[in-house]
């Protein structure tokens, strides 16, 4: 199995990994620190894990390194048993254990805001991470977020993180406009559809969290269980002028009923363009909140879907189902 670095070497915005001299330190420590920040993978097993993952330690030349757990999938590699990276890490950043330290200590002590924003100096930030010299850190800093380090709070970022679901783990994104990607991590035109989510928002992009993602999270919850039939939270979903009509159609069909794709054409105005909508459909990068799994065949027959003919049924089940019925995939 061999890792595919094509994507490191083309995209300005893919996330550098520190040299990995510092990264087979951590994984021969099991450094926790280093938790959501890079992601092993050994060639042998076919197996990638979290840097604290308590399974025997491989040989370091059987060990290929990743800055997330996205780009472990799409070079093949299964995520552990034990560990689960795809899961949300229950170890809290370092930055937080220093504080919960720091709080334990003076226990008596009003802690501020000017307290938690002193930071520390760029240089030691560069020499404690692994960087070489000054100016490779701050290539590598606005590779990732699109501007130098001293302009890294102006600069405007898509944000990615994970959400569990009865399906299965999704991938979202979102910016300040709105949410602008979700996706199940298995589908096999992920890849596709984030390149050209870069083309069409073409800003960096780092893993954290957002105030849409948040309320995107509480929502997804709210469906799944019944106690939702349509999202509120932001959306921003750049595409062509006829795409947009289609997705925009897809938000209008109720939750609980299903449209063909001859009468989805029809809504938008282009009777004769069922082909082009069902294109349309599957260049939707908005499972889910736009319901594209709402469009059938002209027979009434379920059809496919992007995310798998199985996700699809079981969310159309889902919404057929009374307020607060659970099913189980």
């Amino acid at each position: 199995m061999k890792k595919n670095t094509d994507a490191a070497i083309t995209d300005p915005t893919a996330r550098t990994l520190p040299p990995r001299a510092v990264l087979l330190r951590v994984l021969a420590t099991r450094d926790r620190s280093f938790e959501g920040l890079c992601f092993f993978a050994v060639r042998t097993t076919g197996i990638f894990c979290r840097p604290g993952c308590p399974a025997r330690t491989p040989r370091p030349d059987h060990v290929d390194f990743f800055a997330t757990a996205k780009e472990a999938l799409f070079a093949g590699f299964r995520p552990c048993l034990r560990c689960k990276p795809l899961a949300p890490s229950d170890a809290p950043p370092l930055w937080l254990a220093d504080l919960q330290a720091a709080i334990e200590a003076e226990p008596q002590r009003r802690w501020r805001d000017a307290d938690l924003r002193q930071g520390a100096r760029l240089d030691a930030v560069a020499l404690d991470h692994g960087f070489e010299s000054h100016s490779g850190f701050r290539d590598a800093f606005a590779r990732w977020f699109g501007a130098p380090p001293g302009k890294a709070r102006a600069a405007d970022c898509v944000t990615f993180t994970w959400i569990d679901s009865p399906l299965g783990p999704l991938i979202a994104a979102a910016v300040d406009e709105g949410v602008c990607l979700l996706e199940f991590t298995d589908r096999r035109m992920l890849e596709a559809q984030l390149a050209r989510m870069r083309r069409c928002i073409d800003r960096p992009a780092i893993e954290g969290d957002h105030p849409h993602l948040q309320q995107l999270r509480r929502e997804l919850a709210d469906y799944f269980v019944g106690k939702r039939t349509r999202f509120t939270v932001p959306l921003h979903a750049p595409g062509s002028a006829f795409e947009l009509r289609v997705w925009q159609a897809l938000q209008q069909i109720p939750c609980g009923e299903t449209r063909s794709y001859v009468a989805l054409a029809r809504m938008i105005g282009a009777p004769k363009s069922a082909r082009a909508v069902g294109r349309a459909n599957g260049m939707n990068r908005l499972a889910i909140v736009i319901p594209c799994h709402r469009v059938v065949r002209d027979d009434g027959s379920v059809g496919g879907y992007g995310g798998g003919r199985w996700r699809k049924e079981w969310l159309l089940r889902r919404e057929r189902e009374p307020a607060g019925a659970h099913l189980t995939a």
